[in-house]
């Protein structure tokens, strides 16, 4: 389906003008929503375009905004927009020598950063990038080098009063095709690679997702959606501009430990996720039920089975449709309270969602779909829809995006998504893309007769066992992540004889559980045998469903979980397989010299 092309400033400026008024948007701070209603954005963003106009900043030049979520990055973002300049978001967790890399790399000219104290953290980098003319903090400072965004919005101001037209037709000047955006993928490894993603790229993504929508944008008119995770990533600062593209009310809240909270005071229609969250939904979902007793714990669990088992595309009928009822009464609507009560849908984006937890989420009552795409698709390439929620896959792809797989099962795709090239490296772009146009996706793959794209892992990700047989750790990975025992996991064996894994125990579970047996378990709890044997059977459970060569045969327990701080997890919490491989080389080792150990005796 052809659409005509546009740029970012111009399609949200549409959607803006179909805002009913009043909030746009809110962040929380401090524990205190701070609103922004439609006419103060629209002029903030316009003021801070200008302001940075007076600084210097003209079309092509790069901007980097290093900060939380909150409704001033996305003012910052759409006045770089409007301008023409390139916007270079930064994760508030990004790495020190990964910024100054991405700084150095971007050539910023201007780098705006949220508050004082994120500064502080990476002056010591930022001093000495020679392209740097200024840094704004968003949030006041008494820093004398830095500028106060505030004051930046009233230079601004004065600037729109003694040529009201001038930013009108900066706008205007901008092309569809024109660099908007570079986003450097945080990369399990290496250095980070910026994406440059033009004007139309991000746009055409967006309003073929729109045909896509589990509801009318009618329905996101003026309701409110959620934002927990990083606009810094492309899946959410592309919903982003799909929500502003709608008229809905954008609530950006403070910390992932208060979400529950924020649900119940935000009573969102609509929020995107990764796996991830659903995952500890789910699980805290399951944990819940052993506090009861007798009857009433049968009944909730015989639910929790039947939502598991639960066919978006073949919903119960007869019978099975008065039980769905029974359930729902009885604790399905329970859970959907937890939601705020306004919540009917989510979209899973980012990494896989198993298929007991998207099942779990359609039957407890909301339409819950996932997607597939990549930072250099911007992102989407194919995502569910009402009608097409095949349990497993990714959905069909966007009706704009083309998708064939490789010979070697390669996923290649290619459209107006796909990006304009890496950022300063053509012959990285050049090994991304096939002789004839196709990108190269680097996920392996396959589609059904019906055109559902399934996703099985990583090319990279794939690994080849001693005996022959290949192993998708995806799988393998996902199986066991449906224990509410374990936090984290990450599978190895490549070149072994079979396959281990590096276990992270969630440690509040295993208490609860154990607590119940009248068992305290010593620290730490990686030592302890009960533990020990709580874990290996939720992975003798897990491997019942496994391929004998896909069988976890041995495993080792972590106390401290994988995280940003440690670099063993991206900014986006994938796990950094060849950090942790190396970081715990002696407890793998050891794993199969005990079995070669073994084999000796």
């Amino acid at each position: 389906m052809s659409q005509s092309k546009t740029t970012l400033p111009a399609f949200i400026q549409e959607g803006l003008d179909r805002h009913p008024g009043g909030v746009l948007a809110s962040v929380k701070r401090g524990g205190e929503w701070v609103e922004t209603d439609l006419e103060t954005f629209r002029t903030s963003v316009r003021n801070f375009a200008m302001g940075l106009y007076e600084l210097g900043v003209r079309s092509g030049e790069r901007i980097s905004l290093h900060s939380e979520n909150s409704v001033e990055w996305l003012i910052c973002d759409l006045a770089i927009l409007s301008l023409g300049a390139v916007s270079v978001p930064i994760y508030s967790t990004q790495p020190g020598d990964q910024i100054k890399y991405i700084l150095e790399n971007s050539e910023a000219a201007v780098h705006i950063v949220s508050t004082h104290q994120l500064f502080k953290e990476t002056k010591p980098l930022v001093k000495g990038i020679p392209s740097l003319r200024n840094i704004i903090s968003i949030q006041s400072t008494e820093h004398k080098k830095l500028l106060n965004f505030g004051d930046v919005k009233t230079s601004g101001a004065q600037a729109m009063k003694r040529d009201p037209g001038l930013l009108d037709r900066l706008i205007n000047q901008i092309g569809p095709d024109d660099l908007a955006t570079i986003i450097y993928t945080s990369g399990t490894t290496g250095k980070p690679k910026g994406v440059m993603l033009s004007h139309n790229n991000i746009a055409s993504n967006v309003m073929a997702s729109l045909q896509k929508l589990p509801f009318s944008a009618e329905e996101f008119r003026g309701r409110n959606v959620l934002s927990y995770l990083p606009l810094s990533h492309v899946f959410e600062r592309m919903i982003e501009y799909t929500y502003l593209s709608m008229g809905s009310r954008i609530w950006y809240i403070e910390s992932i430990t208060e979400i529950t909270g924020d649900f119940i005071q935000v009573r969102p229609l609509f929020f995107a996720t990764v796996p991830r969250l659903l995952e500890k939904i789910h699980t805290g979902v399951k944990v819940k039920g052993q506090e009861y007793s007798g009857l009433k714990k049968w009944l909730y669990y015989r639910a929790v089975r039947r939502a598991s088992q639960y066919d978006p595309e073949k919903p119960p009928s007869g019978l099975a449709a008065l039980d769905y009822k029974i359930n729902d009464f009885l604790v399905y609507r329970k859970i959907r309270k937890m939601f705020g009560g306004e919540l009917k849908g989510m979209v899973s984006g980012g990494a896989a969602l198993s298929g007991e937890v998207f099942r779990f989420m359609n039957a407890i009552g909301f339409i819950c779909i996932q997607g597939y795409g990549l930072t250099e698709t911007s992102p989407v390439i194919a995502v569910q829809t009402p009608g097409e929620m095949r349990p497993g896959s990714a959905g069909k792809p966007l009706s704009n995006v083309e998708v064939t797989i490789a010979e070697d099962r390669e996923i290649l795709t290619r459209g107006p998504h796909v990006m304009l090239g890496y950022y300063n490296n053509p012959e990285m772009t050049r090994e991304a893309m096939t002789e004839d146009g196709w990108f190269k996706t680097g996920d392996v793959g396959k589609i059904d007769e019906d055109g559902y794209l399934f996703i099985t892992d990583r090319k990279k990700a794939m690994f080849k066992l001693s005996t022959g047989k290949y192993v998708a750790p995806q799988n393998v990975e996902g199986a066991l992540s449906h224990s509410g025992f374990i936090e984290q996991v990450m599978v190895i064996g490549n070149q072994r004889k079979f396959c281990s894994a590096i276990i992270v125990p969630s440690a509040e579970n295993v208490k609860k559980r154990l607590k119940r047996e009248n068992y305290q378990p010593t620290e730490p709890l990686s030592m302890d045998e009960r533990v020990r044997g709580l874990i290996q059977g939720e992975v003798d459970t897990a491997n019942q469903k496994m391929s004998p060569w896909e069988r976890v045969k041995k495993f080792v327990l972590l106390d401290e979980p994988f995280s940003i701080e440690s670099g063993e997890l991206t900014p986006t919490h994938k796990i950094k397989r060849q950090v942790v491989q190396e970081r715990y080389k002696e407890k793998i080792e050891a794993i199969y010299s005990e079995e070669k150990g073994g084999q000796r005796d």
